[in-house]
């Protein structure tokens, strides 16, 4: 007998209160379901399935980039610093960040690098305790349960963390409790109203928890902004970057070599338009707050 789950998000995670309807995109757990008023997202994935695919994020072996992955990475989170350092300008040196969802622990790294007093959040034991073997702070568990003071914080980081979760609202509500009046917190995220999303759809792997593990909400600019405005948050830039038509694994060269040729012509105009797949959002606890 077949036993029918019910979905893990029955709502939109922003916290609009339209129906959710169902979309084009068609995944392995069902149709995505779109609010019918801020356009978020969600999958139709049980609890047992989305909990199934979280396992990877504590698997040993996990998120061990090296070579030139690794000073990519470097070099882009040096890019998100400076734009947090110039977003803060003004405040006494050192800025105290706290990266949520920190994984390994690298941007720890480099923010500690770039003179940033920086510690790491990650609910992982395993990974957590890799970064700690490693020398770099990183608490282990969720960050409501982490107890730090009110305004503890100049920044927080939240890189790929919102897609995963049911309910952003209570995770969004600490960061703002940690942050200092006029403090920074940036979010990045997948844009599913993006030109990847709309010409790949559900050929697009980000949308695929069996290929990325957790991925259960689907964000886009007006949003995130509906969602920073529900947590207290004002929004100081939203960026995008990025476009394919593609998958390089399951593409055959002759045709993927011209595809990514075409979208990396569409690059700038995706950036200028917030049309790119990768999104960037830099919120701010207002002063007053």
């Amino acid at each position: 007998m077949n036993i029918v789950q019910e979905r893990y998000i029955e709502s939109c995670p922003v916290g609009c209160a339209a129906p959710l309807v169902a979309t084009d995109i068609v995944l392995p757990e069902g149709p995505l379901l779109r609010c019918a008023d801020c356009g978020q997202l969600v999958s139709q994935a049980s609890a047992a399935r989305y909990w199934e695919t979280m396992a990877q994020f504590d698997r040993s072996d996990f998120n061990q980039p090296a070579g030139r992955e690794l000073e990519r990475r470097f070099a882009v989170a040096r890019r998100r610093l400076g734009t947090i350092a110039m977003l803060l300008a003004g405040r006494p040196a050192p800025i105290r960040l706290v990266d949520v969802g920190c994984s390994r622990g690298q941007f720890v790294q480099a923010a500690g690098g770039m003179g940033f007093e920086a510690e790491g959040v990650e609910p992982a034991p395993q990974i957590a305790a890799a970064a700690q073997a490693a020398g770099i702070k990183v608490h282990q568990g969720l960050l409501e349960d982490i107890g730090f003071p009110a305004g503890s914080f100049d920044a927080a980081t939240l890189f790929e963390v919102v897609e995963h979760l049911k309910a952003p609202r209570t995770l969004l509500d600490e960061c703002h409790r940690i942050l200092k009046p006029g403090g920074i917190l940036v979010i990045s995220t997948g844009n599913a109203a993006s030109w990847t999303a709309a010409a790949m759809g559900s050929r697009w792997d980000y949308f695929h928890m069996a290929k990325d593990g957790g991925h259960i909400s689907f964000y886009n600019p007006a949003s995130i902004r509906r969602l920073s405005a529900n947590c207290g948050y004002t929004v100081e830039r939203i960026e995008t970057a990025r476009v394919k038509f593609h998958e390089k694994a399951e593409t055959p060269a002759w045709i993927y070599a011209p595809g990514k040729a075409v979208a990396e012509l569409l690059n700038l105009p995706a950036r200028l338009l917030g049309r790119g797949h990768d999104m960037l959002a830099y919120l701010r606890r207002p002063a007053a707050s």
